[in-house]
């Protein structure tokens, strides 16, 4: 019997929830076109989710489609929609609809008008392994375009880490050496997880979904070696003895 030509079958990914307050596309496009500017490595066409719980059915969704792709992110699913009125302006808009588990509060905010948070990762991500396979070590320098991934394990770095290159694992991440670029810890949504730095001036870092950008890290901390850990589900950051 022949192979067929496609297979499906399900899977789990890492998504950005865009949680809309106003209906303003203009203002959408404006609030999202800053956050991109800030990270554009990390956030150019990158695959988002909005959540339009709070707005009302004469929200114009092909309006608000199209500003948020102009501002250079691409919509995969639409969640938070209950109106039937609006559930049905999104289908006309070409959208998904996606129903939402339970997920915790967004902590990220691009202005008053909208709020950008990977608060729903840890959700809709696999069950995190109780056991790491052996620590991932790379001993030489992480160049700019770079991406290294330590599934189900810790990462260490014992080099330097340049701006535009991406550590991620699914446990802790060590970096001794000048942390330039983006670090995600705990990808597959473990809370637990922790990011070692012994030079922080970092682009990006997250844990289990919840991010700070490089102007969101206290100035204080950058050029010191500190240590970033979720506190009642907010990133927490201290100096690291």
């Amino acid at each position: 019997m022949p192979q067929s030509p496609i297979e499906l079958k399900g899977s789990s990914f890492t998504l950005s929830v865009i949680h809309l307050h106003s209906e303003e596309p203009k203002l959408i496009k404006k609030a999202l076109q800053d956050k991109v500017s800030q990270a554009p490595d990390f956030l150019k066409n990158a695959p988002v989710v909005i959540n339009i719980a709070e707005l009302t059915h004469h929200a114009d969704m092909y309006s608000i489609h199209k500003a948020i792709v102009s501002a250079g992110l691409r919509i995969v699913g639409v969640s938070g929609c209950t109106d039937p009125i609006l559930k049905q302006k999104v289908n006309e808009a070409g959208l998904p609809v996606l129903i939402e588990g339970k997920s915790k509060k967004a902590t990220n905010t691009v202005s008053t008008d909208v709020t950008y948070a990977k608060s729903d990762i840890a959700s809709q991500s696999v069950p995190v392994e109780s056991a790491y396979r052996k620590t991932r070590i790379i001993n030489t320098p992480v160049r700019s375009g770079q991406r290294i991934y330590a599934p189900n394990s810790d990462l260490i770095v014992t080099s330097n880490v340049s701006a535009g290159a991406e550590l991620l694992a699914d446990g802790n991440i060590h970096i001794y050496g000048v942390m330039r670029g983006r670090a995600l810890a705990g990808a597959s949504g473990d809370v637990e997880s922790q990011i070692y730095c012994t030079h922080l001036q970092a682009e990006l870092v997250s844990i289990a979904g919840e991010y700070w950008l490089s102007d969101q890290i206290p100035t204080e901390f950058l050029a010191k070696a500190a240590k970033l850990c979720l506190v009642d589900n907010k990133l927490n950051i201290e100096y690291l003895n």
